[in-house]
């Protein structure tokens, strides 16, 4: 005897979250069962609040530029809890040299800057000029041929803020999809974005939404209370099954079947992994009949350390800074987390999260918490004057990693797709099938939730190019 769903979700992390909840915006009367390993909601994204700070896991924040993500926020009942960061209002800073410089960040103000030298900033101009590459390429051998070798520390600071990654082996097409393929469309970025600019105005759009730069957004009691308010919300309509841990799968002529242990086994007409990728290829690699995935995707681990300090102690006014490679840092770089937003530390101290591991030193994350504050504490000490002992400290290890979209990756969302239309039943997404930020979960899980409710099998839209913002 097996327990029958239509739809069975598995992951009750941000992308199952956000997935149910477009599903019952679209169809009030679906009702699909959501199925959770962990005892909690939510995934990487998780907070941690002790001796009066307030620290991160996973995700700090999200830009206010998505709708799906303010529609996710109305639906959960936050507006209320809202925290904001305008990135107009606080600077970024890049390690350089081994000090800490302030990121221009208009095009103007770039230019006008000395952290490019005259002639780098002739090649960065004479972009329009640079023919595509041709096949997939990494998105360091991407941009030094686009934009020139020099701008190169500040792209892996960019991958290394986003990614946690190596920016010779993140693949473009993957990181960035939408710029890619407008630079191949109009055989350069700054073309392209003039063409986007050009069409928006005939369309009679207002710049493209709000002008200016977008706002960091996070909430009080830190990003968890994103999930676990959708959690809260979703239960009142369906069920959420959690220490569910999924074991195997099977599929049949009109369905699936999955198992866990002793437990009763659950079929469903509908399966929707909202997990991992790593997590989702593990379970399928199980399954008779399925075409082996082309590559196994790897993922980034980190390690946020918080660090507290009393009166008197001083940080930089801005969102935090982010190290290259070159630099030759211990830390990969930290978050002013008590400047972002309120309540993040005691009254006259303040808050700094600083990042270890990453792609690229998996081996730091080896040593022990002691030896890790110390290692950070020396590392930031010699950017920023500060206080030889933090007041507070606490290392954050969390299980999961970032999944690195390298080379290979778009192969892997080909495979996707072309397992969508074989078994149309099946669907696929969550962190890291279609980026890795709350924004991009968000928009995955709205565009699914409609094709769900129409009784098809979406393609995944065309991305769009995104911005950058360190």
């Amino acid at each position: 005897m097996h327990l029958f769903h239509d739809t069975v979700i598995v992951g009750a992390g941000l992308s199952g979250l956000s997935l149910a909840a477009f599903l019952l915006m679209e169809r009030p009367d679906a009702s699909p069962l959501l199925l959770e390993a962990a005892s909690r909601p939510g995934g990487a994204i998780r907070s941690h609040a002790e001796a009066g700070y307030q620290a991160e896991w996973g995700a700090h924040g999200f830009l206010d530029n998505c709708p799906a993500s303010r529609r996710l926020i109305s639906w959960a009942g936050l507006e209320q809890e809202i925290q904001q960061a305008p990135l107009g209002r606080f600077g970024r800073y890049v390690c350089l040299g081994g000090r800490l410089r302030r990121i221009p960040q208009t095009p103007g103000t770039f230019l006008a800057s000395d952290i490019l030298s005259p002639l780098a900033k002739l090649r960065l101009l004479a972009e329009p000029w640079r023919r595509p590459l041709i096949g997939e390429t990494s998105v360091a051998a991407w941009a030094a041929h686009r934009l020139g070798p020099a701008i190169l520390p500040l792209v892996d600071a960019a991958c290394t803020g986003t990614y946690a990654g190596d920016m010779h082996k993140l693949s473009i097409e993957g990181v960035m999809p939408g710029v890619r393929r407008m630079e191949l469309e109009h055989g350069s970025i700054f073309r392209g974005l003039l063409a986007r600019r050009r069409a928006a105005r005939a369309a009679g759009a207002q710049t493209a939404g709000k002008r200016g730069l977008p706002i960091m957004t996070s909430f009080r009691g830190g990003m968890e209370r994103l999930p676990l308010a959708l959690a809260e919300r979703l239960a009142e309509q369906l069920k959420i099954r959690y220490n569910f841990r999924l074991e195997g799968l099977e599929r049949l002529e009109d369905g699936w079947i999955l198992r866990s242990g002793a437990e009763e086994p659950i079929r469903a007409r509908r399966l929707v992994l909202a997990l991992p990728v790593a997590a989702a290829l593990a379970l399928l690699a199980g399954v008779p009949g399925l075409p082996p995935a082309p590559l196994a995707p790897t993922d980034a681990r980190l390690v946020t350390v918080a660090l507290g300090f009393g009166p008197g102690a001083t940080l930089p006014f801005g969102f935090g800074y982010l190290a290259p490679e070159s630099e030759a840092r211990f830390s990969l770089g930290a978050l002013f987390s008590s400047h972002m937003f309120p309540d993040r530390a005691p009254a006259g101290h303040i808050l700094l999260e600083a990042l270890v591991g990453g792609r690229r030193h998996p081996e730091r994350m080896e040593l022990d918490d002691d030896a890790i504050v110390r290692e950070i504490c020396r590392d930031i000490g010699a950017l920023i004057p500060l206080p030889t002992t933090p007041h507070f400290a606490r290392v954050l290890r969390g299980n999961g990693g970032i999944p690195q979209l390298e080379l290979g990756y778009p192969r892997l969302l080909d495979w996707r797709e072309q397992l969508g239309t074989r078994w149309p039943e099946l669907h696929l997404c969550g962190f890291g099938w279609e980026g890795i930020g709350i924004n991009d979960m968000a928009k995955q899980a709205e565009h699914l939730a409609r094709g769900l409710a129409a009784e098809v099998h979406p393609a995944a839209p065309a991305a769009a190019p995104k911005g950058v913002y360190f």
